[in-house]
């Protein structure tokens, strides 16, 4: 009977005990809970600015190298014509009322696009009417590995009088074969091999190119392809409605 007594005591105790501590056992049941879902959102935080800041940079280095190399500009004040065409060769007559400076990278796919695209259309209804010249200056980007030798290449072929011929080569076969490929189209352009290998391993255009370039920057060309049409300049590969406009302005005046 004592033990009974003990036994029901004990329960008593207990249930006492549990009636005092179930809050706190809760409420530090409840802390944990909060704890961990601040730490989990803090987390989620983290990781959401992560996100949005490398997602941002990634979009402004593609904004940065698309406008470098495509990205139109409004026309910029009028540029010395004289200052820009040196002695770079020439497509169409000379004497033409509006001259088309281009720099181009034989590299650089706008560039690609706008000889694939737009060139032709310009020279047919432009340039084969005597109506407008062209005049091709290389402006070769940094981070493509075979521009420079290949922007030499044109000038070589361009000293046997085959600078158009390579120019076109260059764009439709591409260079990623590098001066053994530029070779190859020197061979079947005609040209005389020794003379062309001679200048294009010496590096005797590296200068040439390097002027074509400093000219550029200093009329405002920041990436390719770029033109000045009378003095003004047109940045990207532009569908030839818009150089259709430019050049029909550059008529009037």
């Amino acid at each position: 009977m004592q033990w009974g007594l003990w036994r029901k005591l004990w329960s008593a105790n207990l249930w006492l005990w549990e009636i005092i501590l179930s809050p706190f056992i809760i409420t530090e049941a409840k802390m944990k809970t909060k704890r961990l879902w601040m730490t989990t959102s803090i987390i989620l935080f983290i990781l959401l600015l992560i996100s949005v800041f490398t997602g941002g940079f990634k979009t402004y280095l593609l904004a940065d190298e698309t406008q470098q190399e495509a990205v139109p500009k409004p026309p910029i004040e009028q540029i010395n014509l004289q200052d820009l065409i040196d002695d770079d060769t020439v497509k169409g007559d000379p004497n033409a009322p509006v001259t088309i400076v281009e720099w181009s990278d034989f590299e650089c796919p706008f560039c690609e696009r706008f000889y694939q695209q737009t060139l032709g259309l310009i020279e047919k209804e432009y340039i084969d009417t005597g109506k407008v010249n062209m005049v091709y200056r290389d402006f070769p980007l940094s981070f493509h590995e075979n521009a420079q030798k290949a922007a030499e290449a044109a000038e070589c072929a361009g000293e046997q009088g085959k600078f158009w011929e390579m120019h076109d080569s260059l764009f439709e076969n591409g260079v990623e074969g590098g001066v053994r490929s530029f070779k190859k189209f020197a061979k079947d352009l005609d040209l005389n091999d020794a003379e062309f290998n001679e200048c294009l391993d010496s590096g005797k255009m590296e200068s040439e190119v390097k002027k074509d370039m400093v000219d550029g920057q200093n009329a405002g060309v920041k990436g390719t392809p770029a033109f000045i049409i009378n003095g003004k300049l047109l940045s990207g590969a532009q569908p030839f409605s818009v150089f259709k406009q430019a050049i029909d302005e550059a008529l009037t005046e």
